[in-house]
């Protein structure tokens, strides 16, 4: 055995020098320094001054036209679903296309309005909307409200309190939707600050996946009694979906004929043509807007047939034009929502940095995962002001951005344009357009994540575990509560991740005729042993969680518990002595000492440690007893293929004696031949 010898590296770890020269490189300025602080921070500066008009203005133009178009309806129809009037859906489409053209660095993605989130955020407001004492029921609030606005117009405030508590229900909406918008930007450019991006690493795919389709089921859910025109109040808290289902079959019997017949009709317009729009995407150079068509039908049969008035029809009602002036968050709010912001902001950031890397990696340009936090950040705190609710990218605009031909953020501008044309002249038209037809592109927008179902079989046979994940996200988000499904889908997968290092394989191996290679006996044919030796490959960390794993798997692969076999020597040398005392004949001794003696079938044991990422406390007192307890037995344990942090661990620990060091092996093989 030739002892190879690897000199380390050496470390400097003197804390104080680190913390100057970090200081020095942070707090140091110069002009080259904040000319790319701002470069870095406002990223339109870089690209803008840089973009070819005759290349990429026409397909800028078009896709963002189309987004636009396929947005107002949505806008409108989220509205609801965040328990706001129409009117705020749209401004906050308009400033979030404007505001992260201006600061995110992803060329593709299409910031707006997003269904779970509108969801989180409805729940919320409606929560405090009953706190707040608008806990009526909604006919008896209409009525209320509109002889409250009457009476607003006739006579001078004199009962002012009990005035704005009746007529100013959607306002106290907006106030909370935007006070939590604000608090949720707040944390999303704290984590950009502090460079916490990390934080997302825990939101798996799938977690992510059976989160939004678990959420989907709570939306359709929330949606389904405008299908059926009924008035009833939304349910909120833990099991909610099944809450609200009791009470729509309570009152179907209320059903609104003409609502049902509308939301029937346009399904079977809408479904149809969005199947046309995906199985024909790659042969049509635009989606047909047949959302914009349906809300315009919608809006001129509702209109010229008189539904509100003649059958009681629930309808979008007044929608201003312009712009409300800026308004300040309810700082007093802050206290209530500052809790159910946080799931909000780390869902928004995991999807948008998820969406804006995996499109950056397809078009061949790299994005920066704190600007993109930055930039979601802000387009919550500044819309915050200006009657907004929360935003983050939405795969489904950002696909038709993509395949419209979409080049830059130009295209978020002209989206931006269109809203404001809409904002500023055709809003007030939508007077007549039901909310049946709004839940109606709601629910229709939600085939792709219930697709998800038909993707289950084949995400079984690629990964168990993350089919498990997504199960279990899936019903909590769906059957306890959204907030509740994020943070069991979380708790749940990192106790996969434990459990997966508490029992995991540990094989014996062979070797590979005519190589140096080791390969798992239970994995692979004809692979040899050399006689007397037994090579072991333990495939994790080994630290406090898995410790009597590893010593029970190695007794079992091994075939010799050495405790045992001590204690069977300690136990058959008593019978010795006392058969001494009793018996002067040596015959029945010699058989004790027989078994005493009898051979274990190896004499070392070979420990591949490749996969041993660490050892903590516990795992090197493990090895040390399993190689003291071998030791006694006449079995020499012998280590190899520790990478540098497990060798300094042991080296730390005194796991070896003094000179003893040798006995670490660089790689499977080399053990084998000193052995």
């Amino acid at each position: 055995h030739h002892r190879m010898f690897l000199e380390p590296q050496e470390k400097k770890r003197n804390m104080k020098a680190l913390v100057v020269k970090q200081a020095k490189k942070t707090c140091s300025c110069s002009p080259a320094k904040v000319k790319d602080g701002v470069f870095s921070f406002f990223p339109i500066l870089q690209w803008l001054p840089k973009y070819k008009l005759g290349e990429y203005l026409l397909g800028d133009i078009m896709s963002g036209v189309i987004v636009g178009v396929l947005l107002v309806p949505q806008s409108i129809a989220y509205s609801l679903l965040a328990g706001q009037e129409p009117i705020y859906g749209l401004y906050t489409s308009f400033f979030a296309s404007v505001i992260y053209c201006i600061f995110g660095t992803s060329h593709h993605i299409s910031v707006g309005v997003f269904g779970v989130i509108c969801l989180m955020v409805g729940q919320v407001v409606d929560r405090e909307l009953q706190r707040a004492g608008y806990d009526l029921e909604p006919a008896a609030l209409d009525v209320l409200t509109d002889a409250a606005a009457y009476v607003n117009t006739t006579t001078s405030p004199v009962n002012q309190t009990s005035q704005e508590l009746l007529c100013d229900k959607s306002c106290y909406a907006i106030t909370v939707g935007a006070t939590m918008t604000f608090i949720a930007g707040v944390y999303q450019v704290a984590m950009g600050f502090f460079q916490v991006g990390f934080v997302s690493v825990y939101l798996s795919d799938s977690l992510l996946s059976g989160f939004v389709t678990g959420a989907s089921f709570t939306i359709l859910t929330s949606q389904a009694k405008y299908l059926l025109g009924l008035d009833i109040p939304r349910s909120s808290g833990v099991g909610s979906l099944i809450a609200t289902w009791i009470n729509i079959f309570r009152n179907i019997h209320k059903t609104n004929i003409c609502d049902l017949i509308t939301s029937f009709l346009c399904f079977l317009v809408l479904v149809p043509t969005k199947e046309l729009n995906d199985h024909f995407k790659s042969r049509l150079k635009a989606p047909i807007p047949v959302e914009l068509v349906v809300v315009v039908a919608a809006t001129l049969a509702s209109h010229f047939g008189k539904l509100r008035e003649t059958y009681g029809s629930s309808v979008a009602g007044h929608i201003p034009t312009g712009f409300l002036p800026p308004r300040p968050p309810d700082w007093s709010l802050i206290p209530s929502v500052a809790l159910d912001a946080i799931p909000i902001a780390i869902i928004g950031f995991a999807i948008t940095v998820s969406l804006s890397e995996m499109f950056a990696k397809k078009h061949g340009y790299s994005v920066k995962a704190n600007q993109e936090m930055y930039a979601i950040g802000f387009c919550n705190i500044i819309p915050s002001f200006f009657h907004c609710f929360t935003t983050s990218a939405a795969l489904a605009k950002t696909l038709v951005k993509e395949s419209t031909g979409c080049r830059t953020q130009v295209s978020g501008m002209v989206t931006g344009l269109v809203i404001l044309l809409v904002l500023l002249v055709i809003a007030p038209l939508f007077y007549s357009l039901q909310k049946c037809v709004l839940a109606v592109i709601t629910i229709v927008n939600l085939r792709g994540a219930l697709r998800k179902f038909k993707d289950l079989p084949k995400m079984w046979h690629l990964s168990r575990v993350d089919t498990v994940i997504w199960l279990v996200t899936m019903a909590a988000s769906a059957l306890l509560s959204t907030e509740i499904g994020l943070l069991v889908g979380v708790c749940f997968s990192m106790l996969c991740v434990i459990f997966r290092t508490q029992r995991p394989e540990a094989p014996l191996l062979g070797w590979v005729a005519e190589s140096e290679t080791y390969e798992s006996l239970s994995a692979y044919k004809n692979l040899q042993t050399k006689p007397g030796i037994v090579v072991f490959r333990f495939e994790a960390p080994l630290y406090y969680i898995n410790k009597e794993c590893f010593k029970s798997t190695l007794y079992k692969q091994t075939g010799v518990n050495p405790v045992w076999v001590k204690a069977a020597k300690k136990k058959a040398a008593k019978r010795m002595l006392r058969e001494k005392e009793l018996d002067s004949d040596g015959n029945r001794t010699s058989i004790s000492m027989d078994f005493v003696s009898e051979p274990l079938g190896f004499h070392t044991i070979v420990i591949d440690c490749c996969a041993v990422q660490f050892l903590d406390t516990a795992g090197i007192r493990t090895l040390k007893e399993v190689c003291k307890d071998y030791r006694e037995v006449d079995v020499q344990v012998l280590l190899a293929q520790c990478n540098p942090s497990v060798r300094s661990s042991l080296i730390r620990g005194e796991f070896f004696k003094e000179g003893e060091d040798h006995l670490l092996f660089h790689s499977v093989h080399q053990a084998v031949d000193f052995a």
